[in-house]
């Protein structure tokens, strides 16, 4: 079947182009915003993060971004299926991405029910408080520790040292907490029961709302007295944080994290887009809008946290917390019970947090939900009301008072480096280098505002691959090695020496998910007609002979990569158990040989990716397929020099010692952070208007031409 074909295939489609761009944004867009983006910029320079978070949605999530667009809009089919057109045995990347997917919306909507909670307890301090929230309290660390409290021993009612028990036991279900997941899972299942047209007019009110609300608690938090000491912690830049290589990988991290990549959801949501509408433009649109969100949410966040410093003489720094789940919902409610009236802007802040995580929620259950419909054939409401009723049964497991612990541990992991992160690694392989990329290129330039060059083919192949398995390899030496500060646990180790279960639980999800994704792309589809993203004249005999020299570079790369990290990891772990590595690193390996192996690595790899490259850019250039051998080495050496890449960052980190500095902050709001502040609101501000402006111009283009008499009837 031929690409012509299948974009004419039948397939409901969204009712605008605004729907589907505010639907993006608003999957895009959720609670991570709110106070994931804050918290790093806080914690990893200030000002100087938005340097590495700038160059890093420019290099991996708008091309990414870009990349899933143009596949959905391709195949006109969900994640799966779409993986399917563009290779048979390609299916099983997008199940994987859908049964990551669902494994999130099972502890996503717990947290939304929190919020939908609280926001209920501020509608209580309204009515019966004389306007204050139920934590509220004054004095300093008596409102810190009354706030911790309600939030984990009065609402969620977690397990103390006294009662001797592990603090991921299940225990009893919270019944305030049950109805509010059930009332989120009826939220959600009314959001998307009709439809992406019933979804389009959803986000046409849950998207703007939020940035309404945080318009209202920005402009608010700014005018309140010690709101400029709250700025200052915000986006005071420590330009020595650019020299960490942390900080550069907690920036790219946060980029692919935000933007809901490699969920199937991008692939979805773009599945159901006319055939001619813009791809480019809508993901430089979504991109800007996740990112101004973001940074607004936490000038709102940050000011308020200032005003509360001064309120409760205490420092912001002392209030922020460590950014988890938990302390999200103990440091910002903390900071609006010392505002007069709390209770109001309670349920204003409350209410931004539903209507921000929603969107996220029901865009995951929307994927989910058309790869299973594009797949079996389901009735589609049915299967919808199934869903509900398994995720809210699942989603009890988290309402026990083992749940904060386990949805966090859960979350760290599947949301992490070891879930999606890999996911998107594998997808850029695969459409990398097993596909013929500039397929996807021209399609989205065919119909897209402005074009996009040849540099996005080789970010997709070989940039972006590098960069993910670096900071899969780099957080994975981290999570397994590198023990807690303060509770002494390592991994899967608690600090006094038990294993803990919901981490055990975590990898094993993360393991059988590639392999549910097998067996689910075993099944024959009832639906799925046996069209491929290949044109029926296209040539699929290789042109070239295979390759020797390319794939063996690639074996001895990752054969030499992979020697390095385990070397490093294992010397690690001998060091958290105190033994003194005298005789040099596991096994006696002296440090300098682990260095040496990890540079030859890099060196072979990178032969591997430039012969691979050539016979790919030579096979396309004549309309044929690279050699399977030229695909293998470009793989295996782009791999390669990640995973080297990777390991030598972290032994930069761990020999050197660059760590040991902790981000300066300062009281007084410096011209720097004014300067930041501003450059950052220009980049937004005219990069979205730069897209509007594109947008309109070519509507208006589109008009006249569909206005303009044929030819032959215009006297011609």
């Amino acid at each position: 079947m031929s690409e012509r074909i299948l974009l004419e295939e039948q397939r409901e489609n969204w009712g605008t182009r605004a729907g589907f761009v505010l639907a993006a944004i608003g999957s895009a867009v959720g609670l991570g915003n709110l106070w994931g983006f804050p918290y790093k910029l806080y914690a990893y320079g200030g000002g100087a993060f938005l340097v590495p978070y700038l160059a890093a949605m420019m290099i991996i999530g708008i091309p990414v971004l870009v990349l899933e667009f143009s596949l959905g809009h391709m195949s006109q089919r969900a994640a799966p299926v779409a993986f399917r057109r563009a290779g048979r045995r390609k299916e099983m990347v997008g199940w994987w991405g859908i049964v990551l997917g669902f494994v999130i919306i099972t502890y996503y909507p717990v947290i939304l029910a929190w919020c939908l909670s609280f926001f209920g307890r501020s509608v209580e301090g309204i009515l019966h408080h004389n306007g204050e929230l139920p934590w509220a309290a004054h004095g300093g660390k008596e409102a810190v520790a009354k706030t911790a409290g309600f939030f984990l021993n009065d609402y969620c009612n977690i397990w103390t040292g006294a009662e001797g028990v592990k603090p991921w036991s299940l225990g009893s279900l919270k019944p305030e907490i049950v109805m509010c997941l059930a009332g989120v899972w009826m939220l959600m299942f009314l959001c998307i029961c009709r439809g992406v047209k019933l979804v389009s007019k959803v986000v046409l009110w849950t998207v703007p709302l939020p940035w309404l609300m945080l318009l209202i608690l920005t402009v608010r938090g700014l005018t309140l007295e010690g709101a400029s000491e709250g700025m200052a912690y915000y986006l005071n830049p420590d330009w020595s944080q650019l020299l960490k290589p942390t900080t550069w990988r907690f920036a790219f991290g946060q980029v692919f994290f935000s933007m809901s990549l490699a969920f199937g959801v991008m692939i979805t949501y773009a599945s159901f887009l006319h055939r001619k509408s813009d791809i480019n433009n809508n993901a430089m649109i979504v991109g800007l809008g996740d990112l101004g969100t973001s940074f607004v949410a936490g000038i709102a966040v940050f000011a308020t946290l200032g005003a509360m410093s001064v309120a409760a003489t205490i420092p912001v720094g002392e209030v922020i917390g460590e950014g988890t789940v938990g302390l999200s919902f103990i440091a910002f409610p903390y900071a609006l019970a010392q505002l007069p009236h709390s209770a109001w802007f309670g349920l204003i802040f409350f209410f931004a947090l539903i209507t921000l995580g929603i969107d996220s929620a029901f865009s995951i259950t929307e994927s989910v939900l058309a790869s299973i419909v594009d797949k079996t054939g389901w009735n589609r409401t049915a299967t919808l009301w199934g869903m509900t009723f398994v995720g809210f049964f699942c989603g009890l497991f988290y309402c026990s008072r083992g749940g904060l612990t386990w949805l966090e541990d859960i979350d760290g992991l599947i949301n992490g480096p070891w879930g999606i992160a890999l996911l998107g690694l594998i997808q850029c392989l695969v459409l990398g280098w097993l596909f013929r990329l500039s397929r996807l290129r021209r399609h989205a330039n065919e119909r897209s505002d402005w074009k996009l060059g040849m540099w996005w083919d080789w970010i997709i192949r070989v940039v972006a691959p590098v960069l993910l398995s670096a900071l899969f390899i780099w957080s994975m030496y981290d999570t397994v090695s590198v023990p807690d500060k303060d509770t002494g646990d390592v991994w899967m180790i608690s600090g006094d020496g038990s294993v803990k279960i919901p981490v055990v639980v975590a990898v094993a999800l993360a393991a059988l998910a590639p392999i549910l994704a097998i067996v689910l792309s075993c099944i024959k589809s009832r639906t799925e007609a046996q069209g491929t993203l290949r044109r029926s004249d296209e040539p699929v005999g290789p042109d070239q002979p295979p390759q020797r020299l390319g794939p063996a570079m690639a074996v001895a790369g990752l054969i030499a990569s992979a020697f390095a990290v385990v070397v490093t990891i294992a010397a690690q772990l001998r060091t958290n158990a105190g033994v003194e590595l005298t005789d040099g690193l596991a096994w006696g390996i002296p440090a300098a040989i682990v260095v040496i192996v990890a540079c030859s690595g890099m060196v072979c790899s990178s032969v591997a990716i430039v012969m691979g490259s050539l016979a790919t850019v030579r096979a396309d250039r004549y309309g044929h397929r690279p050699h399977w051998t030229a695909q293998l080495g470009g793989i295996g050496g782009t791999l390669g020099a990640g995973f080297a890449l990777g390991i030598s960052m972290a032994l930069y980190v761990l020999y050197f010692k660059i760590e040991g500095g902790a981000v300066s902050h300062t009281s007084e709001l410096k011209g720097s952070a004014f300067l930041m502040m501003a450059l950052m609101l220009a980049i937004i501000v005219v990069g979205l208007g730069w897209c509007f402006y594109r947008a309109i111009k070519a509507a208006g283009v589109a008009s006249s031409g569909r206005n303009q008499p044929p030819k032959e009837m215009n006297g011609q």
